[in-house]
């Protein structure tokens, strides 16, 4: 068991009284319910409960239930949970070998295996650690010694361009998937389908994930490791940008990490498994957030004057000159949430398709039809109409979060910027005055190449001893 990664049920069948444990963070998903009978059903998925169950609700990371007791009980309970300011100095060899060793931790395998790389900071590092100790590994002995990379992204989108770099520079065997706006589309329904939830943002994002998983599965591969958490550690949003000191920063970290399964976790789990594809999480090691959330967060705060951008902390960890881990410009690139980074035109096709179907009138009367977190946008209408007629339940739609966000905020940090009020989207590009390409900058002029579907997607052969990929 990878450090409190899985979720798991010890029966007594003396009694048959039983205990379930929910993994640490939430990285896979878990929820509970009731029958009328009084029993008590476990499932990873809303769809296992919803037919039997009058009330179910997501199980809550980092507690077991005991049949027993009949209530919860939290297991997972470190320093950082108070969300008390730490004051541990930072130390880059520290932070450096903590990351290394969660990576190594998930090196551990017998099936075919790769990393998602989208040619951001915390893909890229994932991959290149991987790359550099994948040698001499019980893995390497299996499938061989070089490292499979997998992407997806709108032909000419931001991604696409930079993960191909760094599979360069690294020399995995690069696998370049492409989708279109309508691809993206034309798979809404059966994403919400599988993640189970009609947040924005998480549909936006698992979207191309859930393409991506499809194409990787049919390759041979059986999991994949990625690089979700870094940015709720280490406050690597846009609109951390706006932190007012380093309490605020570091609790509004603590509030993100606290919600992951709701949003990230949730995505990366659902989006792969929908294909029997599992999804390891290095940043979500249990001693890797304990020593990057003992961190000073005053170390953690931009300042651009300084020259510290985002998540400045991870990067000057592993700005190695001698052996570097990755290109300099790399390492020092600005943060794309995954949905904008696999083209800015995905998002903007999603909202105009939104609206082909969902009308003002309709908009007008939202709040009656879903006064649970009721839709702000067409967008979320729109969602929200999908959800509820796979998941018709109460119990169903109380699962998903609701409240305002910009560019993935909770709540609480909006109010750091009077004016994110009157801009609210979880897009990256809503952080107006720090994305490059943020909404309604010169700089959103971004040309996509007309998309097109690749065919001819390489195909793995999996066998003994190694992994062979054909044309």
């Amino acid at each position: 068991m990878l450090d409190g990664m899985f979720s798991f049920v010890l029966l007594d069948t003396r009694d048959n009284s039983f205990v379930v444990a929910r993994d640490a963070i939430g990285i896979t998903s878990l929820y509970i319910g009731w029958g009328l009978d009084g029993s008590v059903w476990i499932s990873s998925e809303l769809k296992g409960l919803n037919d039997d169950c009058e009330h179910f609700e997501t199980f809550p990371p980092g507690h077991l239930y005991s049949s027993k007791e009949a209530k919860f009980k939290r297991w997972y309970n470190p320093t950082w949970f108070s969300e008390d300011i730490p004051s541990t100095p930072y130390d880059p060899l520290v932070l450096r070998r903590a990351l290394e060793n969660a990576v190594i931790k998930r090196l551990m395998t017998d099936v075919p295996f790769g990393v998602l790389l989208s040619g951001g900071l915390d893909s890229s590092l994932v991959a290149s650690i991987t790359a550099r100790h994948l040698t001499g590994t019980r893995a390497a002995k299996h499938w061989g010694t070089q490292l499979h990379s997998f992407c997806v992204g709108l032909e000419g989108s931001p991604d696409l361009k930079a993960a191909r770099e760094v599979a360069d520079f690294l020399g995995t065997v690069h696998h370049e998937f492409h989708f279109t706006v309508q691809d993206g589309i034309d798979a809404i329904e059966d994403v919400i389908y599988h993640i189970e939830t009609y947040d924005v943002t998480t549909i936006r994002a698992s979207t191309p994930m859930y393409l991506m998983a499809r194409k990787i599965k049919s390759l041979g591969v059986k999991m994949v490791i990625s690089g979700e958490g870094a940015d709720e550690i280490f406050g690597g949003y846009l609109y951390f940008h706006k932190a007012p000191n380093k309490e605020e920063f570091h609790r509004e970290s603590c509030r993100k990490i606290k919600a992951l399964h709701m949003y990230d976790c949730l995505r990366a789990n659902k989006a792969t498994s929908a294909w029997g594809l599992e999804v390891r999480v290095p940043f979500l090691d249990k001693e890797f957030i304990n020593v990057a959330m003992a961190i000073d967060p005053e170390w953690k705060m931009i300042k651009r004057d300084q020259g510290r951008i985002e998540k400045w902390v991870l990067r000057r960890a592993f700005d190695d000159e001698q052996q570097p881990y990755l290109p300099k410009h790399v390492l020092y690139r600005q943060k794309e949430q995954f949905s904008d980074g696999v083209g800015y035109s995905w998002i903007d096709g999603l909202k105009a398709h939104a609206a082909q179907h969902v009308t003002d009138k309709m908009m007008l009367n939202a709040e009656h039809i879903f006064p649970q977190n009721t839709p702000t946008s067409k967008e979320a209408y729109y969602y929200r109409t999908i959800f509820e007629r796979f998941f018709p339940q109460n119990s169903a739609r109380l699962t998903v979060p609701g409240g305002p966000s910009i560019a993935c905020s909770t709540a609480k940090a909006i109010e750091w910027d009077a004016a994110w009020s009157k801009n609210l989207d979880p897009s990256g590009r809503a952080a107006l005055g720090v994305h490059a390409a943020a909404y309604g900058d010169e700089a959103n002029g971004v040309n996509i190449a007309p998309p097109k579907i690749i065919d001819s997607i390489p195909r793995m052969e999996v066998g003994t001893p190694g992994v062979k990929i054909l044309s």
